[in-house]
């Protein structure tokens, strides 16, 4: 483990020569928020946080922390769930929130470029009237995009559109001697050397600091249109997934949810849900440039659903119709998260037809254990979110039972060629289900190109592996 140096006054007086001192949080100005994320209930304060206005600001931050040997821990709006933007080894925390403007939009090359503290739903919001879309669906739409391109965020729309790696043309980048590194371009292929641009993505800022994104954009769907179908058992309802994904038609969104979940939802939004009579539900979105481009296809799915048993179809073609069954799915995590005192969760992936094999496994450990556990996820892509409940177990119980409920359910994801994250990263608190899936030549391989990147240690350390 690397030895750091400690953070004491001259270095923050250092940095009151590279940043503001308003920017400076320092001590007891240091908010509780930032000594967690969504989730983790380990509390890590670093010694101070810079707010950057700059690229310029955060080379010569970079630079300062490698050539003292500080610890740093890039931080975005703090919406992950494994504990990457957490200081660990305390330090300097440089938040790049304040980092949030709209730099161009090129409307010839379908491309955004932005800074890294720019909201998700701000870049719906911005590109939408200009006709455009930006794919990537993840979740929690207040994250920013640096933090999903930080671990590679998915969402909804993965199954037809794919992922942020998908839509990400060019990187600026802070190394971590503070050297700034311009990555990828508005070119559509690119066959020039080992990409470089992609090892960032999805390295949870344990490789360099994310400035500046050119986003890909596509031209925007002039209408969707949601299916919410009923089914008799969950286990009807998801193996029903691979028929569909096997018929000619890609749905934008192919989602999976029992009634338990959508009543939490019920009540913390204070709104009905359309249906709530089944035990589960597939919420299917269908997205085109007219209403009779999406019927025909939203026919032959309705059709498969029927044959495979479901008990009725809901049909969501108008954003009235659509919006109170969006907003509950989205609402899931918090719903959840506030039904108890404290939760954890398991972020697996795994192959498609193994879903319904799956989600019948963490059902048979909730009852072998007698815990709360409570799941959704993306039916179409495979990948799962199940939550640990803690309720009122002491912090005893709470450890042995997160711990036990865990490592059963990432054994199980092994053993159907499944991987311990779809989406939302591994931070610290997923590093040992990390090891245990990959070969220690492959651990070992990824701790060569860290070095290569970083080779002090500095950039978001104990993170990943």
């Amino acid at each position: 483990m690397n030895t750091y140096k400690t953070f004491d006054e001259k270095d923050f007086e250092a940095l009151a020569q590279i940043v503001d001192r308003e920017r400076l949080l320092w001590k007891d100005e240091i908010k509780e928020e930032y000594s967690h994320d969504e989730l983790s209930a380990e509390a890590h304060y670093p010694d101070v946080v810079v707010r950057v206005l700059s690229t310029e600001e955060v080379s010569k931050v970079m630079k300062y922390c490698y050539d003292n040997n500080l610890p740093v821990t890039p931080r975005g709006a703090g919406t992950g769930l494994v504990g990457a933007a957490v200081a660990v080894h305390k330090g300097v925390m440089i938040d790049t929130t304040l980092m949030n403007h709209f730099l161009e939009l090129d409307d010839k090359n379908l491309t955004l470029t932005v800074e890294p503290g720019v909201l998700i739903m701000e870049i719906y919001a911005y590109v939408e009237p200009h006709g455009l879309f930006y794919p990537p669906d993840p979740g929690e739409k207040s994250a920013t995009i640096g933090g999903n391109i930080s671990t590679n965020a998915g969402g909804m729309r993965a199954v037809k559109y794919g992922v942020t790696r998908d839509y990400v043309r060019a990187l600026e980048v802070v190394m971590a001697d503070g050297t700034v590194m311009n990555l990828g371009g508005k070119v559509v292929k690119n066959s020039t050397g080992y990409d470089i641009k992609d090892m960032i993505i999805g390295s949870e800022g344990t490789l360099g600091i994310v400035t500046k994104a050119t986003l890909k954009l596509i031209p925007l769907p002039k209408k969707t249109v949601t299916l919410l179908v009923p089914f008799p058992t969950l286990k009807h309802a998801i193996d029903t997934v691979p028929v569909i994904m096997r018929s000619k038609v890609i749905p934008t969104a192919v989602e999976f949810m029992e009634r338990e979940v959508i009543m939490d939802a019920e009540e913390f939004l204070g709104m009905k849900f359309p249906d709530k009579t089944a035990d589960a539900y597939l919420l299917l979105k269908f997205d085109g440039n007219s209403t009779e481009e999406i019927s025909g296809t939203y026919d032959d799915i309705a059709k498969i659903c029927l044959d495979q048993g479901a008990i009725d179809l809901f049909i969501a073609d108008t954003e009235e119709r659509e919006t109170p069954i969006w907003k509950t799915r989205g609402a899931f995590l918090e719903a959840i998260k506030g039904s108890t005192t404290e939760m954890d969760e398991v972020d697996c992936v795994v192959p498609r037809d193994c879903v319904n094999t799956f989600v019948e496994y963490v059902h048979q450990v909730r009852e072998d254990m007698g815990i709360r556990i409570k799941s959704f996820g993306h039916a179409g892509d495979g990948n799962l979110h199940i939550y640990i409940l803690r309720d009122d177990m002491n912090d005893a119980e709470w450890k042995k039972n997160l711990e036990g409920a865990m490592d059963r359910m990432y054994k199980k994801a092994r053993e159907l060629k499944g991987l311990v994250s779809g989406e939302h990263g591994i931070g610290f608190a997923k590093m040992s289900y990390m090891g245990e899936n990959y070969a220690p030549e492959k651990i070992e391989l990824m701790r060569g190109i860290k070095k290569a990147f970083d080779p002090k240690g500095i950039l978001n350390p104990t993170k990943l592996f």
